[in-house]
């Protein structure tokens, strides 16, 4: 009856700091947002009513990205004020100490995170599709459209009056493989069917290899090469699937096999379902090092010290992740290793600094 007790005042203690913190940041990502959309809609006069949509569409996925942070800091006031209110040495009489109640919060964030993977990513990642779709109405990009599926590349592209129609079997490095392009006019008629066995892509001018051109009149001709302006370059193909956060583990997944068919590097796609494979993990080893940082310092320190050392720690970690993140989308290391060697850094960290704290 005791554990049940006291499990159930910390559970409740626990989810009020996190609710409070995560409303904070929510609201702070709603107005930082909202100012940014107000900027990009003022010159289609528009009025206020697609800033907020657009806001409330994005919130959700820009706050699924700080969670780790949220519950760092959540972990900090929860123990701040079990400190000021000497909670923690009632507990150590009754026979709880510091670490038995550190690995309960541990357990209570893993399967919160597991909630907010399977359940509110899923949430984020269909509100940010959306808020996509219509933001892409107002861009100018909006008419140049790239997609992968089974039967390879297929993009469409409008260059100076002319609707190229583009398929390919298989891009490799700046190099695309068995190319077809549909050349249509503006009121999309057939001028001229073009196969080439390669097309360098590397820059806007395409240089194609060993061209078959059929035009509308029946006529025929054999090219050794030819070269076609296009929109698209090796950089922007490579990145026209980079806002990962629009999709959900299921597409995500099954775009990294569409990847593979078509001999594309699946590198980043990779990285973010790794991400949100270890993000529970992530998940209980910030808010281990929230409980840590106010732990220990003595009890005379400020709120705003711990939560300024919190928020400094934040930032140490994000670049951590950053960097090795870069190592394995560059290449540099494995997917793998890029992902777990800062889990890994950080979980000896917590490790090491936990036999001191359940000492004191």
């Amino acid at each position: 009856m005791k554990l049940k007790i006291y499990k159930t005042y910390i559970l409740k203690s626990y989810l009020y700091y996190f609710f409070i913190v995560s409303l904070i940041f929510c609201l702070l990502s709603f107005f930082l947002n909202i100012l940014e959309e107000i900027v990009f809609f003022e010159k289609y006069n528009v009025g206020i009513y697609y800033p907020v949509l657009l806001t409330f569409l994005n919130t959700p996925s820009v706050l699924f990205e700080i969670f780790p942070f949220i519950f760092l800091i959540a972990s900090q006031l929860f123990f701040i004020k079990f400190k000021e209110n000497e909670e923690l040495n009632l507990l150590k009489v009754t026979g709880i100490d510091n670490f038995s109640l550190i690995k309960f919060l541990i357990y209570l964030s893993l399967i919160m995170g597991i909630i907010i993977t399977l359940l509110f990513y899923a949430f984020s990642s269909n509100l940010k599709h959306n808020y996509l779709l219509i933001k892409n109405k107002f861009t100018d990009d909006n008419k140049y459209l790239a997609a992968i599926n089974d039967n390879g590349l297929w993009i469409k592209d409008e260059y100076e009056g002319n609707i190229y129609v583009i398929n390919a079997d298989e891009f490799i490095k700046n190099k695309l493989k068995n190319v077809t392009i549909n050349q249509l006019d503006k009121e999309f008629n057939l001028k001229s069917i073009i196969i080439s066995e390669k097309a360098d892509i590397e820059n806007n001018e395409w240089r194609l290899e060993n061209v078959k051109i059929f035009f509308d009149n029946g006529k025929k001709e054999v090219l050794e090469s030819i070269k076609i302006n296009t929109n698209f370059n090796r950089k922007k193909l490579n990145s026209i699937f980079s806002n990962l956060t629009s999709l959900n583990l299921i597409q995500l997944i099954n775009l990294s096999e569409d990847y593979k068919k078509l001999g594309l590097s699946g590198n980043e796609i990779k990285s973010h379902i790794l991400k949100l494979y270890s993000f529970p993990i992530l998940i209980s080893i910030m808010a281990t090092i929230g409980s840590i940082l106010v732990l220990s310092f003595s009890y005379q320190r400020s709120k705003f010290f711990n939560l300024s050392i919190g928020i400094i720690s934040s930032v140490i970690i994000y670049y951590i992740n950053y960097f090795f993140n870069l190592l394995g989308t560059t290449e540099k290391t494995s997917i793998l290793l890029s992902i777990c060697s800062p889990l890994i850094i950080l979980i000896l960290f917590c490790f090491i600094l936990l036999v001191k704290i359940n000492e004191k």
